[in-house]
């Protein structure tokens, strides 16, 4: 996998939103954030701009998104709102100039989109937080994602004794994103590639019964049976239906790679939660889990 350029004082950041609207005063913590490490900052023409839910129509969102991918100004595109967009222009994007000159692309939950399409492509993304959510943000998560777009070696550790978790350690190329992005994208030029790889997957605010659905779905493409290992982020908010489902979330994820040997971890401080850290989407990384601990160090 091909590492973008890291980021240097003077280099410019764009903002974009590839799906829901979003205005600049929202964004202005972002600007102010991205100023202080010495870069400069673009606001795409989707930023204020909108149609219904999302910012701007399609051909706006398209064109906004290429004009910055071709941009040779522009070293990093920060996307600034999920939601739902991205996989309505994705098929029109021409990533020519982005094979020439890669940057580094920042979101998560939609930009899952761009992720997987990208890594495809074999190059290194961001899953990150959103631009428009820095103001929610504590400051050792601002500073982890500056240290990762500049260069510096990052990892991840926190303590966990999740009865759920799958003891072990695995080498692999980390991938993956929201499992509802993940699902949509199989049988299209988008779907993730995961043989020898470390899976991360996350989602917020769906019905039990869905994420079996999505998590045998990935069974059944085999994206499931040749991990290196699986890193679960936030599963929150979830839903029921008036009759049961009988497990959680959790418990469907483990239920469904439960013949398998790989290394399985919950919680993982990633996604939608508070605690959204970094991730280099596309890294070679090392995974270790104990009856203690979890940790993912990223290559370099």
């Amino acid at each position: 996998m091909v590492t973008p350029p890291y980021l240097k004082k003077g280099d410019t950041l764009a903002i974009v939103s590839s799906a829901r609207k979003i205005t600049e005063r929202e964004l202005e913590p972002a600007i102010e954030l991205v100023s202080s490490w010495g870069l400069k900052v673009l606001l795409g023409e989707t930023i204020g701009a909108t149609e219904n839910q999302f910012a701007g129509n399609d051909a706006l969102r398209l064109q906004d998104l290429q004009e910055q991918i071709d941009n040779p100004e522009i070293k990093a595109i920060w996307c600034a709102r999920g939601g739902y967009g991205t996989v309505r222009i994705i098929d029109k994007l021409d990533f020519t100039a982005f094979t020439r000159s890669p940057k580094w692309i920042l979101g998560y939950s939609d930009v899952t989109t761009l992720h997987s399409h990208i890594h495809n492509l074999g190059f290194e993304t961001l899953h990150a937080f959103m631009a428009g959510e820095v103001k929610s943000k504590k400051q050792t998560l601002l500073d982890e994602l500056k240290q990762t777009l500049f260069g510096k070696k990052q990892s991840i550790s926190y303590t966990s004794n999740d009865k759920l978790n799958r003891i072990g350690k695995a080498t692999g190329k980390l991938v993956g994103g929201n499992l509802s992005i993940l699902y949509s994208l199989c049988g299209s030029a988008s779907a993730l590639e995961t043989e020898g790889a470390i899976l991360f997957i996350e989602d917020l605010d769906e019905y039990l019964y869905h994420v079996d659905r999505m998590m045998q779905n990935l069974k059944r493409n085999g994206m499931l049976a040749k991990l290196a290992g699986l890193v679960v982020g936030g599963m929150n908010d979830m839903n029921d239906n008036t009759i049961s489902f009988g497990k959680t979330a959790k418990e469907i994820i483990r239920e469904a790679v439960a013949d398998y040997n790989y290394p399985v971890c919950f919680n993982f401080p990633a996604g939608h939660v508070n605690e959204n850290k970094t991730l280099i989407l596309g890294r070679r990384s090392e995974l270790i889990v104990t009856n203690k601990n979890v940790s993912l160090e990223f290559g370099t």
